[in-house]
């Protein structure tokens, strides 16, 4: 349809497609929350962990119990349970952790901006490394590149992240010494260090601490390589992918026929082609990263919010591990979808 007869309808007609859009959008983001609610809601019913037992201890009167479990809810049916587990979620309201004795959602927004901050730096450098790599890979397809950019991207799937972890430390550390210890910050500067985002290494070198910025750059950077190199490893194959497949067109084959250097054909045309899907890898690396460093941070003592769910675990602590499942969760759910969003804002064959 031409842009004049589109703009001659009524405003009521071209409206209504937005509109249905985006309820269509709010659905979903409404559907898959509450999808996350009734799976955590349940994990935690169904996992033998009598919660009343975690906050009073085994040798509770009875009395004490049937008070607790009735101030918690947990004498009501499982209908009246859910509905005021999802408005206590939406309200933040996760309860108390039994290991802190802090509410779960302050102990979240202490630990997580930690997660964030090793996350972001780590799909930084798979990021930086990966598209490259990926981008030599498709160029040079069947070389010896090729080959060596694949082995390389086949490892970082195939070893498991803690084994790779503890062999890093080992080396990097206890053998060179070109990295901290295990940790986010040295001794040192950990009660005179005042952050104000949670963000260390920015926040160090906002207030000019730089004898403290590099403090947290020795502590970061180890484990921030170790992600950045799984992210990296799936970056440059769905690089390589998209590349190969951009090569393959026939745009590619008239640039090439109208003389324009092989440079500004792979890095200037294609790669800006190849760049449109690979803003949803990279959002989805990112959102990997945030849940999945919990092994990471386990290994290296990292204090964010993967080693706060596995201390929590071992503890029975189940409010916690369910406030920062859902956080988690609530987390992919958003870069999920700001990725689709920003995929048919930069293609527009995407929008009808």
């Amino acid at each position: 349809m031409s842009e004049s007869v589109r703009a001659g309808r009524p405003f009521h007609v071209r409206a209504w497609p937005v509109a249905i859009g985006v309820l269509r959008f709010a659905g979903v983001v409404i559907t898959t929350f509450l999808g996350l609610l009734a799976v955590t809601f349940f994990i935690g019913r169904v996992i033998p962990v009598d919660p009343v037992l975690a906050v009073l201890g085994d040798r509770a009167p009875a009395s004490a119990i049937e008070r607790t479990r009735e101030a918690m809810g947990l004498n009501l049916p499982i209908y009246q349970q859910f509905f005021i587990y999802v408005r206590q979620a939406l309200a933040g309201d996760f309860g108390t952790s039994v290991l802190t004795t802090h509410p779960v959602m302050s102990d979240i927004a202490r630990v997580f901006p930690a997660t964030i901050e090793l996350a972001t730096l780590g799909t930084l450098i798979g990021t930086s490394l990966g598209i490259p790599l990926g981008v030599l890979a498709a160029v040079k397809r069947g070389t010896l590149l090729d080959q060596l950019v694949r082995i390389i991207g086949l490892i970082g799937y195939s070893v498991p992240i803690f084994w790779l972890g503890l062999l890093a430390l080992l080396v990097f550390y206890a053998k060179l010494g070109w990295v901290a210890y295990p940790g986010r910050i040295g001794i040192a500067f950990e009660y005179s260090f005042t952050p104000i985002t949670g963000l260390y290494l920015i926040d160090a070198l906002w207030q000019g601490e730089w004898e403290v910025a590099v403090d947290v750059f020795r502590h970061i950077i180890l484990p921030a390589a170790l992600l950045g190199y799984f992210s990296m490893a799936y970056i440059s194959r769905m690089t390589r992918s998209f590349m190969l497949n951009e090569l393959g067109q026939e745009y590619i084959v008239a640039a090439r026929a109208k003389g324009l250097s092989e440079a500004r054909i792979i890095w200037f045309h294609a790669l800006r082609n190849a760049a449109v899907p690979l803003v949803t890898v990279i959002a989805l690396s990112y959102a990997t990263l945030l849940e999945g460093s919990v092994l990471t941070e386990t290994v290296f003592s990292w204090p964010g919010l993967g080693l706060y769910i596995t201390n929590s675990l071992q503890n029975a602590d189940m409010n916690a591990v369910l406030g920062g499942t859902i956080i988690i969760g609530s987390t992919f759910i958003g870069i999920n979808l700001l990725s689709d969003l920003l995929y048919r804002t930069l293609d527009p064959r995407t929008r009808a």
